[in-house]
């Protein structure tokens, strides 16, 4: 029997609910890359970490079976929790305050063609790595 007067959201409702706070902290992070007294180091993994969230274009494809939504699922939210621990709290709490606002008045969340750039650079050093290896 459940003693608390609120019941317990139902499991859709918590995943919905994670993902709105996961979308805001990414866009948290854009600001905190940009905030003064933000360490260097999480500055460094923040700006990686924005640049990869807001890339039109995954690392792995969505349409690979299975590995397609690692990246989403797995890998994006453990960088973004990473990263979030590394700001001092009175920095993440301005930021997460602009992020907000930014949000309510956007309505979407941005988009970066560095991201992008990011990853395809990504996809030719790997692609090169393996021409490299597979050559010898």
């Amino acid at each position: 029997m459940n003693l608390s007067s609120r019941p317990t959201p139902a499991l859709s409702e918590r995943l919905l609910n994670w993902a709105r706070r996961l979308k805001r902290d990414g866009v948290t992070l854009w600001f905190a890359c940009r905030h003064a007294a933000t360490p260097w180091y999480a500055k460094a993994l923040g700006v990686f970490v924005v640049a990869y969230a807001l890339s039109p274009i995954d690392l792995i494809p969505d349409f690979v079976p299975v590995l397609g939504y690692v990246d989403d699922v797995l890998l994006l939210p453990g960088l973004i929790w990473l990263t979030i621990r590394l700001i001092p709290a009175s920095v993440l709490a301005e930021c997460r305050l602009q992020a907000d606002a930014w949000i309510q008045r956007a309505g979407a969340r941005p988009t970066s063609r560095w991201g992008a750039a990011l990853v395809v650079a990504v996809w030719i050093a790997v692609a090169a790595g393996a021409w490299y290896l597979w050559a010898r």
